[in-house]
């Protein structure tokens, strides 16, 4: 999908930040024009309830056959929680790694016979995580049917990650319209816009 809603309130509230001439810098080394932290989106009533409202749009119109929501810890956890309650379906959350006491259990929750789930996050850059988080789901014997998140950098190396793994993926906005809105609201110029352009095509030598 690519809901220019949903693109609109991520700037507004600036759970995105777009700095092209001054890059910031990722934990992978990656110097970037843009920092998401969509956490941010739980402190804004509306804005969490679009995405909510946006999410359920999709995984009915990509998974009709979806009986469960997972959330992939934190930032998928509470959007999931919403989602699943608006749907009225059960819900599970995966943690990064198993716990180191008690059961050490990954996975939290309750699913039905036959769940059919579909994996809520909250961002999708290279997607190693989230699919880390479906390998363990798969590892239980779940069927994942793919996963849904609130936006995507749109990079090469999470449409490898995700077809080397055999897992659709669905986001509710993505890089593409939002730069595109930032520059038709006048976030950003037009010498910025193609840098943030260029940066798409290659992360690692852009700037």
């Amino acid at each position: 999908m690519n809901n220019k809603q949903v693109a609109e309130q991520l700037l507004k509230i600036h759970a995105v930040l777009l700095s092209p001439k001054k890059p910031f810098q990722w934990a992978s080394g990656i110097k970037s024009p843009i920092y998401t932290d969509n956490r941010k989106t739980i402190g804004y009533p509306k804005v969490r309830d679009t995405i909510a409202n946006t999410l359920v749009k999709l995984i009915k119109t990509k998974y009709p056959d979806v009986n469960a929501i997972g959330g992939v810890a934190t930032a998928g956890v509470p959007h999931a929680a919403i989602v699943a309650d608006k749907m009225k379906l059960p819900m599970i959350y995966v943690r990064s790694h198993p716990k180191d006491h008690g059961t050490g259990k990954q996975i939290e929750g309750h699913l039905p016979e036959n769940a059919k789930v579909v994996l809520i996050d909250d961002l999708i850059s290279t997607g190693k995580s989230v699919l880390n988080a479906t390998k363990a789901v798969k590892k239980a014997g779940i069927d994942v049917l793919g996963v849904a998140a609130i936006f995507s950098y749109q990079l090469q190396d999470s449409e490898k990650n995700f077809k080397a793994a055999d897992v659709k993926f669905d986001t509710v906005t993505n890089y593409s319209t939002l730069i595109q809105l930032a520059s038709d609201q006048g976030f950003v110029d037009k010498e910025e816009l193609a840098l943030l352009k260029k940066w798409r095509q290659n992360p690692w030598n852009w700037n």
